[in-house]
């Protein structure tokens, strides 16, 4: 059964203006996000994750503007027809983006004391939500709220709807912004590192209760992090980022078993739990791009050690490695010399191969 798409970037460039200069935060991005698929996007902080995602629901900063390309949501009004397709990136009014916002694409953001507001009651704070898009009153008002408490796994919700932000702990706060999310039943709900903040064990609980939402409403999730491990819990898909582009996108099992480009391997080998007693962790060396200025070739060229001499004059396509996993390197050109991964990535393939 082929896979539905419900949003399609197709070649974003997203800009910024600072202080009289431009910054090229996304550049020529273009992916297809799937119906009730959990698609992670990854890389390390500044790389452009939150910045490509705002996009979706029209939260870029005011310096910020979209200088071409599409992002066309298929899901408005049930509709998954190419020719019934909106363009996001041409919203620029308010009344525009309160259409989608919230009702069709929501986003819970990883802090959430910074995302409640600590003078009004967690109740109020998701009445809100659901009155703008529902617009239920009264009795029936309430029992939505005391419900979507309840969703998100919060006992004695109809007395806890009462009280105030400040008498949560940090994984019930989040449990809380999570509510306020799926109060009005979004179709894509967006993640952006919501379990940062969080001790490993509420981190599992959170992403736990991701998974039962998906589940249960039909939702289909975007998750931003850089958390490798995390992703492995709870992505179909995963999409790796770098200097405001994707390098490589594949199933969650090909990029951590199989990944092809130098900075995925560079990713996973900094994971500590790869790391060998006695010998120094991996880090990556060097600094992102300047995205003030162009990029000739390959923007991970002059952080790899295995660059061709190609990557710092040409910019290298997209190469497709099976019909799910594609990655952005000369290195998988027929012409290229065979270059090794990794002994951390030649590791892991190892201990798959062990498992069976």
């Amino acid at each position: 059964m082929a896979k539905k798409t419900i949003l399609s970037v197709k070649d974003l460039n997203v800009k910024f203006n600072l202080r009289g200069k431009i910054l090229h935060a996304i550049r020529d991005v273009s992916i297809d996000v799937y119906k009730g698929e959990s698609l992670a996007i990854v890389g390390e902080s500044g790389c452009g994750k939150s910045v490509l995602n705002k996009n979706f629901i029209g939260m870029l900063d005011v310096n910020g503007f979209v200088e071409s390309g599409e992002i066309l949501y298929f899901g408005l009004n049930g509709t998954e027809a190419p020719g019934q397709a909106v363009d996001l990136a041409k919203f620029k009014k308010e009344r525009d983006w309160l259409k989608i916002r919230g009702k069709e694409i929501c986003m819970i953001l990883q802090d959430p004391m910074t995302s409640l507001n600590p003078l009004k009651t967690i109740g109020s704070q998701i009445a809100e939500a659901i009155r703008l898009h529902q617009n239920l009153k009264g009795a029936e008002l309430k029992k939505a709220v005391i419900k979507t408490l309840e969703d998100v796994g919060i006992e004695d919700a109809k007395r806890r709807c009462r009280q105030y932000p400040h008498e949560f702990s940090g994984g019930m706060r989040q449990r809380v912004v999570i509510a306020i999310a799926i109060a009005c039943k979004p179709k894509i709900l967006i993640c952006d590192e919501p379990t940062t903040a969080l001790d490993v064990t509420i981190q599992a609980q959170i992403l736990g209760l991701l998974k039962e939402l998906k589940s249960k409403l039909d939702l289909t999730i975007i998750f931003i992090t850089h958390d490798l491990g995390v992703v492995a819990n709870i992505a179909d898909r995963v999409a790796v980022m770098y200097a405001g582009e994707f390098v490589e996108i594949g199933m969650c099992e090909e990029v951590f078993y199989d990944p092809r480009h130098p900075y995925t391997w560079a990713l996973l080998s900094s994971l500590p739990q790869l790391g060998v007693k006695g010998k120094e962790l991996y880090s990556i060396k060097g600094a992102p791009p300047n995205l003030f200025k162009h990029i000739e070739g390959d923007a991970f060229a002059v952080r790899n050690p295995k660059a061709l001499k190609i990557d710092f004059i040409e910019k290298p396509p997209f190469f497709d490695i099976t019909p799910t996993h594609k990655a952005r390197t000369w290195l998988l050109d027929k012409r290229a010399p065979k270059v090794e991964p990794p002994e951390y990535i030649r590791n892991i393939r190892c201990g798959k191969e062990k498992r069976g």
